[in-house]
């Protein structure tokens, strides 16, 4: 694939796509305009019940490069069925020759050269293993709001190096939740560099979590992940102290909170290995004492920034 004379890796995306009417087009017509086209665009229609198969139907004609894969109905929304379409559309691409592979939210939209933009990422750090953007949504952007930070990679638009999605182990279906989350940790604790970039961004139409359900129980449902991915109670306890301060007040935090204390109540089982869930702590705890060493200096807390340097767990082969 070559752009201003300049050779860029060649990729694929794949798209499990559920009752994804009202946003779809938008993501569709961002991939049509695409400076740099992908190999193959697979979308998994995976199930849905509205227009959403009639949709994509109506750009096929127009991209070569682009699939539909259909699979039966389902009665829930699950994660561990988005990994299932996911995996179906992967099938599909398996064949071809590709040297990064992306998964792609069919509720986001972005610049016309935003993949190139990625790809020239990946052509200039060969220890590049999962890259992405920052992202918006309605009153929210992830780089000022959140404390994943500059090397967390959302699951919205999540591109691997081949190589890192091979070692990794691709997508593991966990029906809690948290099977982007698990990629990029697993890469990054395997020695491979993951970072989110802050000159780009895509837009996010849907709040995260709260599809067919509510804020708060969203929130609840993220407090019991935190738990299935081995997060601190440390940090836990500042999360859900910062999350008072956020729509809806207070209310918000309790319900974290909340779902947190349940599963660890219940003893939920755990979603990660012993070693990933020890990793995760490292850099949680990593990331608290840079803040808290922020407020001791009285500055401004920059979240995006708060962990440039990651902790190596392994070599990379």
């Amino acid at each position: 694939m070559k752009t201003d004379g300049c050779t860029l890796p060649s990729y694929v995306l794949v798209t499990p796509a559920r009752n994804e009417e009202a946003f779809i087009e938008k993501t569709l017509e961002s991939m049509v305009h695409q400076t740099v086209p992908p190999v193959k665009w697979v979308i998994v229609e995976d199930g849905s019940t509205d227009r959403t198969a009639e949709i994509i139907r109506k750009y096929l004609l127009q991209c070569p490069w682009m699939e539909m894969v259909q699979m039966p109905q389902r009665r829930d929304r699950s994660f561990a069925g988005k990994v299932q379409a996911f995996n179906a559309g992967l099938e599909k691409v398996k064949h071809l020759d590709f040297d990064v592979v992306g998964n792609l939210d069919a509720d986001t939209s972005f610049e016309n050269d935003y993949l190139e933009f990625l790809m020239n990422k990946f052509s200039g750090d060969s220890t590049l293993g999962v890259a992405g953007t920052i992202f918006r949504e309605e009153g929210y952007s992830s780089d000022r709001d959140s404390f994943e930070g500059q090397s967390h990679v959302a699951g919205g638009c999540q591109l691997f190096r081949k190589q890192c999605w091979d070692q990794i182990g691709g997508y593991v279906p966990r029906r809690a939740g948290g099977i982007d989350w698990i990629a990029v940790t697993t890469a990054r604790m395997l020695g491979w560099k993951t970072e989110s970039f802050r000159e780009k961004s895509f837009f996010h139409y849907r709040r995260l979590g709260t599809s067919e359900r509510s804020v708060l129980s969203s929130l609840f449902s993220y407090g019991e992940k935190d738990y299935y991915l081995g997060g601190h109670p440390v940090w836990e306890l500042f999360r859900v102290t910062y999350r008072f301060a956020k729509q809806p007040f207070i209310i918000g935090g309790i319900s974290l909170g909340l779902g947190y204390c349940w599963a660890a109540i219940r003893r939920a089982p755990r979603s990660v290995s012993p070693a990933l869930m020890a990793f995760h702590r490292t850099e949680q705890m990593t990331k608290l004492k840079a803040i808290f060493k922020s407020f001791a200096r009285l500055q401004a807390v920059d979240n995006f920034n708060l962990q440039r340097e990651q902790p190596v767990h392994e070599t990379r082969n």
